[in-house]
């Protein structure tokens, strides 16, 4: 297991700092994986919701170079989607999913959020049955710039959410992060509209994986982890669940700067 530099609990909420994103990658790997296999013992299959974005490449790739998953009894999700690219648009979830895991091991069903055609709430309402058909056991997820939880943004983050799929309005700061992360040329070229999994879905699985690393991410983490649980910040929800959250030395600054172990002051 790599080297963790500094880990506290904050509420239900476990956190870790390492000191690159190749060791957080790797102990993100290596949890998984252990209880992926302890969940596989008992069930025939679990069903996982994947995060796609920059920030879980390590995640990803040491996820499909791993010979000891057998993908065959896994059934994959993902938890957010642009509404109006292309098909094939490279930016698409989907599509980076494809490129960093899904295309590359034999999972037994891939379940895709079609952002591209067909009306979005009917889309809506077919990932909804889909995700009553598989519940999910484990939950891979990231923190957004502004704190969000897939593409539950501050404005439309709602923790008691009817829906377990909805449309939303994505905010400036949101759209800004995906041209930061360079994904897309300029803001302008950046979607509007989005499909996501609600907070309530998200969180409401056994097994949560958060992994947050970047300079980037820090005042997001700072705000998960020391400011008011609500909606100004979705991801402070993960205080009042059993999670585990993965951060890199820049990521996870306002830890290594708290002196005392074991609980963030």
């Amino acid at each position: 297991m790599p080297e963790i530099m500094k880990q506290a609990s904050i509420g239900k909420l476990r956190a870790q700092v390492f000191n690159d994103r190749n060791s957080m990658g790797e102990a993100v790997v290596q949890d998984v994986t252990e209880v992926l296999l302890s969940l596989l013992e008992t069930k025939a299959t679990v069903n996982i919701l994947f995060g796609a974005a920059p920030s879980q490449q390590e995640v990803l790739e040491g996820l499909r170079l791993s010979n000891l998953i057998p993908w065959e009894r896994i059934n994959a999700f993902h938890m957010d989607e642009y509404i109006g690219l292309d098909r094939e648009a490279p930016q698409g979830f989907g599509n980076f999913l494809d490129r960093a895991l899904f295309k590359h091991v034999p999972f037994q069903n891939v379940f895709y959020l079609k952002g591209y055609e067909g009306d979005m709430q009917d889309e809506c309402q077919r990932y909804s049955e889909l995700l009553k058909q598989y519940p999910l056991d484990i939950v891979l997820m990231g923190i957004g710039e502004n704190g969000h939880l897939a593409f539950n943004d501050p404005p439309v983050a709602d923790f008691e959410d009817p829906c377990a799929v909805k449309i939303v309005v994505l905010d400036q700061v949101c759209r800004q992060q995906q041209v930061n992360d360079g994904c897309f040329k300029s803001l302008d070229e950046v979607p509007k509209q989005a499909l996501t999994i609600t907070i309530p879905e998200l969180v409401r699985p056994e097994y949560l994986f958060c992994t947050v690393p970047d300079v980037r991410k820090e005042k997001a983490v700072r705000m998960t982890l020391t400011g008011n649980i609500s909606e100004s910040c979705p991801a402070s929800i993960l205080r009042n669940v059993p999670s585990k959250l993965y951060l890199d030395k820049e990521s996870g600054a306002c830890l290594l700067e708290n002196q005392d172990e074991g609980v963030l002051k």
